[in-house]
């Protein structure tokens, strides 16, 4: 049972909110990464688009690809169209070795809309949900069989946000093609309960995202209805150890649940207020405190 630590580059290189991270570079974001210890990186949009590009790319840094995001539509693309928007991202990603693409549902997110307060987010029944899993099921299979899993990522603005939202996605997806993203940040966020969302699920976990979030900011978002990206430019999310989250009582219970694979940083802040290489140091040091301490090989 073997943990890998990455990170996405999202501290220096935010793709939805360009301007607060103009001073950073994707090169920077790599180099310092790998300085910290962190050994695999997720998709940012400021790298190269071709594999061999890519691949280059990644090995210039000695870097490996931990996986990226992948803006899904299955809700309201047939099967068809949804395989030919996601083959390119799965092809490249088996190509590289990567564990997953990181899928969410993007056809009517508000995450990334400033205008659209995050409490406003489109909700869908159990019974869509339901009718949802099964043509997402589809899809999931058959990235499966070309070599790629993918992972769910439940996410702030999006239509599977809530606790009850993972469970129902969960419940009635195919559970050998759909797995999940478990996101420490997004669930906590949502109003989800981590360690009883991760003792539920934690057969179908095949990727970990460990986010930190500051309940006061969270708290002034949700009561003054501002929008996701005020949250993240308001210091909603940091880097495990700097916020609420009991990540100790994480790492206990992706023990239990002989969890192997990568643990992923993904805090995007305004660098500003949390200059990226501090942050990410704080975190990967907070991270191997609390694999060492549960006895979680790294």
């Amino acid at each position: 049972m073997t943990i890998k630590i990455g990170i996405s580059p999202i501290a220096w290189q935010n793709d939805d909110l360009p301007d607060i991270t103009a001073a950073y570079s994707m090169e920077q974001a790599l180099e310092e990464s790998r300085e910290i210890g962190y050994t695999g990186v997720e998709r940012g949009q400021r790298m190269p688009k071709d594999t061999d590009g890519l691949k280059a790319y990644l090995d210039k840094y000695d870097i490996a690809l931990c996986g990226g995001w992948c803006s899904g539509s299955t809700l309201v693309n047939d099967f068809d169209d949804e395989v030919a928007a996601i083959r390119e991202q799965v092809a490249q990603f088996k190509a590289l070795d990567a564990p997953c693409i990181v899928y969410a549902e993007c056809s009517n997110t508000i995450q990334g809309d400033q205008s659209v307060p995050v409490n406003d987010r489109p909700t869908l029944s159990r019974d869509d949900i339901r009718a949802y899993a099964v043509k997402l099921s589809e899809v999931a299979k058959w990235s499966t069989d070309q070599g790629m899993p993918v992972a769910y990522h439940h996410h702030m603005g999006s239509i599977i946000e809530s606790e009850d939202d993972v469970n129902w996605l969960m419940e009635y997806s195919d559970p050998s093609a759909l797995k999940l993203c478990f996101d420490t940040g997004h669930l906590l966020f949502g109003g989800g309960d981590v360690l009883a969302t991760l003792d539920r699920w934690g057969d179908r976990v095949h990727h970990v995202h460990f986010k930190d979030i500051r309940p006061d900011v969270v708290k002034d978002v949700r009561d003054n209805r501002r929008s996701f990206l005020d949250a993240v430019i308001g210091g909603a999310f940091t880097v495990p150890g700097d916020g609420c989250i009991d990540f100790h009582a994480v790492g206990k219970a992706l023990k239990g649940m002989h969890y192997s694979g990568w643990i992923v940083v993904e805090a995007e802040q305004d660098p500003a207020k949390a200059p990226p290489k501090e942050y990410s140091q704080m975190g990967y040091d907070h991270i191997k405190d609390v694999l060492t301490a549960n006895g979680l090989e790294f």
